[in-house]
């Protein structure tokens, strides 16, 4: 049986890998079609995807229509601005800009967090962690060998970046927590954003598609893997760790482009991009540092009371344990 914190390394593992790869599947996708159909289609498909999913689960979408209102701002915030400020930002913003740019999404989380008080944690070495990430990244990407961090593309990834830093703190704020299982919230959040994008149709995605094999596969793989999987796995890991611990994911975006770079194309792998790469995974431990546990009082000071044994969360030991607790 896997334990809880393996279980959130592996969500972490995963969404890192298909988030990592969002670039490249846009950048392929808008080969043969515009941004707002890009935004459009990874959307619709995504939110069909994760629609099944729930139908198959046993589940049903929320009835609750103030839970619909959190999920139409979360949609915009989460969906439908960020995707469609990235398809528009990297027509002409190369990839190791966009990369450092959408690295500041922990930072502003963090930020937001401290500004409306759901981000407690702000232990020196979490803190430290953050800017440890954010400099690894700035490592491997070197944005000073490019250019291109002050024109109106690169500020639309900036928005982006903003943007997913707000709904990952609304998301923890008026959605996790109130009995909705995550896969209904996933399943209605992309539906609510296929909506959204659907209006900005008008702006571009009217525009006769220029249709290949490999746009419609990119397209395919972004709304399956990229937007379903992603935020599914957004959603368990802002319920299980919080909305900062979710945006540190964007740490690791870097890392898995450059490791499949080099596995899948060949490309060069410089001293320099080791060394940024080493540097993020270490803030990214950092940030995940387990807070020192409060000492136990001496015996003397409790009456000698018999030590009892720590009782596990019935949510997570299973539904014998469970059973067992409200047995007792």
């Amino acid at each position: 049986m896997i334990s809880g914190g393996a279980r959130n390394l592996l969500r972490m593992g995963v969404l890192a890998l298909l988030w990592g790869s969002t670039f490249l599947w846009i950048t392929v996708a808008l080969d043969g079609f515009t941004p707002a159909q890009v935004t459009f289609v990874r959307c619709a498909l995504g939110a069909a995807a994760l629609l099944l999913a729930c139908r198959l689960a046993g589940h049903r979408l929320p009835t609750d229509p103030s839970i619909w209102r959190h999920l139409a701002v979360a949609a915009f915030l989460c969906n439908a601005l960020p995707f469609a400020l990235f398809s528009l930002g990297q027509r002409t913003v190369d990839s190791g800009t966009a990369g450092v740019l959408n690295a500041t999404t922990p930072l502003w989380s963090l930020l937001l967090g401290l500004a409306i008080g759901a981000e407690r944690d702000l232990r020196p070495i979490r803190l430290g962690g953050l800017l440890l990430g954010f400099a690894g990244v700035v490592t491997i990407f070197a944005p000073w060998r490019h250019g291109g961090l002050v024109s109106w593309n690169a500020l639309a990834i900036l928005g982006a970046a903003v943007s997913y830093a707000a709904a990952f703190a609304y998301l923890g704020r008026t959605l996790v927590g109130r009995g909705v299982p995550t896969i209904v919230l996933s399943s209605a959040q992309l539906l609510a954003a296929t909506g959204w994008s659907a209006l900005f149709l008008p702006v571009g995605g009217l525009d006769a598609p220029r249709v290949t094999m490999a746009s419609v596969g990119a397209l395919v793989v972004l709304a399956l893997g990229c937007t379903a999987v992603t935020f599914h796995l957004t959603y368990k890991i802002i319920t299980h760790e919080g909305a900062t611990n979710a945006a540190s994911v964007g740490y690791l975006l870097p890392v898995v482009s450059v490791t499949l770079g080099a596995l899948l194309l060949d490309e060069p792998v410089t001293i320099r991009m080791t060394v940024g790469m080493v540097v993020v995974l270490l803030g990214v431990g950092l940030t995940r540092w387990p807070p020192r546990a409060p000492e136990a009082p001496p015996a003397a000071e409790v009456g000698h009371s018999p030590a009892r044994r720590p009782v596990a969360d019935p949510a997570d030991a299973g539904p014998a344990a469970a059973a067992g607790t409200r047995a007792g």
